[in-house]
């Protein structure tokens, strides 16, 4: 099982935050279509990502909610078939709900430390940041809330901006309670 420390906020100047990101990792963001339906488990959460027709993972993850840097504890598998594995898991666990999105990625060495960073459209949302700082072999929790928090500060993200929760979380609140 992989881990990660994570942040996730709402954008507070899209075009400004995505410029500092690309000047921290010198590159320009791959863009991501992504399609993430959730399943009824009975702990953590589970989705299947799907990126294209052939292409998805099923991810599987456990973490807080609350704001700021918050421990992910994860598991990831490929599918070259995601259509057809939506379909028996649904009929197995039944769907939680659904979060569409695009994503333009960001990789950074910068702070010593593995960092994906991602500027989300998110239907129904609008624009936010998450940051998942991967926590290599040995390195502890703490070393990468300090990497997250190195990187909220390069990117101006603020206290107030903070989200607690999974985006389907906010989705769910905004259509009282169903999607």
């Amino acid at each position: 099982m992989g881990a990660n420390i994570e942040v996730k906020a709402r954008a507070n100047d899209w075009s400004g935050q995505r410029a500092r990101a690309e000047e921290l990792t010198g590159a320009s963001p791959v863009l991501i279509e992504q399609v993430d339906t959730f399943f009824a488990v009975p702990a953590g959460r589970l989705k299947l990502r799907q990126i294209t027709p052939e292409l998805g993972e099923l991810i599987f993850y456990q973490r807080p909610d609350q704001p700021g840097p918050k421990r992910s504890d994860y598991s990831v598998v490929r599918t070259d078939r995601p259509d057809a594995l939506r379909e028996t898991l649904a009929q197995a666990l039944g769907v939680y709900g659904e979060v569409k999105k695009r994503r333009w990625l960001f990789v950074s060495e910068a702070f010593a430390g593995h960092t994906r960073i991602h500027f989300d459209e998110v239907k129904g949302l609008g624009q936010h940041i998450e940051l998942e700082v991967i926590l290599q072999e040995g390195q502890s929790p703490e070393d990468g809330e300090r990497i997250a928090e190195e990187f909220r500060a390069a990117l101006d993200i603020r206290e107030e901006d903070l989200i607690d929760c999974a985006y389907l979380d906010l989705l769910t609140a905004h259509s009282g309670g169903g999607l």
